[in-house]
């Protein structure tokens, strides 16, 4: 069966299909009012595509940046003495919503995981240890998800940091196993900062 929609108009709504979490529904209900929106409401998405394509990694920590450094590492009042890890952009955004932290972050742009074969090469690892080299950074706050990937990955980082005197710590539990740091609430978040422990020998 053929679609009911014109082929511009199908062509629309296969683009926004491929987004992650849009479904053939939702696909359509965002086409159709793009459709029926005004010219300049266009005019907007399409400035503000074509603005993101230019979005790069920050150079000192990968997070999302507009120019060399993003607007945390380019921030002269943060604490540079204690630089936060985490697997994504999106997790750093969850922790600055808390409000309890102001030191730096590190995005390590994923986690180990040796059942798909991404290992500590394929992550930026090596960058964070280059960092302490360079950085005065006293603690190393791991803030990887509850899960076995985020554990294997928080286990890595204490092992190679801990003959270099670096104070590493990981977040508190009291986040459900399996967890995304994006989908915890600030309350919760921000008391399992608060309550790190240090982790290693």
């Amino acid at each position: 069966m053929g679609s009911p929609y014109t082929p511009a108009v199908q062509a629309l709504i296969d683009e926004f299909g491929r987004l992650p979490g849009v479904g053939p529904r939702t696909a359509v209900r965002i086409a159709l009012h793009l459709i029926r929106a005004g010219e300049a409401d266009v005019t907007r998405l399409t400035r503000a595509i074509a603005e993101g394509q230019k979005v790069r990694f920050c150079e000192r920590c990968f997070n999302l940046a507009d120019e060399h450094l993003c607007t945390i590492c380019s921030d002269t009042k943060r604490d540079a003495s204690k630089v936060c890890v985490v697997e994504n952009s999106r997790d750093l955004a969850a922790i600055e919503r808390t409000g309890e932290f102001r030191g730096t972050y590190h995005v390590l742009l994923g986690v180990m995981d040796p059942m798909a074969g991404v290992g500590h090469e394929d992550i930026k690892i090596r960058e964070l240890v280059v960092r302490l080299q360079h950085e005065p950074i006293e603690e190393v706050i791991v803030c990887t998800g509850n899960n076995t990937e985020g554990d294997v990955t928080a286990a890595y980082i204490s092992r190679i940091l801990h003959p270099i005197g670096i104070i590493v710590t990981r977040i508190a539990s009291g986040l459900p196993v399996g967890s995304d740091l994006e989908f915890a609430d600030e309350i919760t978040l921000g008391r399992a900062l608060e309550n790190r422990r240090t982790i290693g020998n």
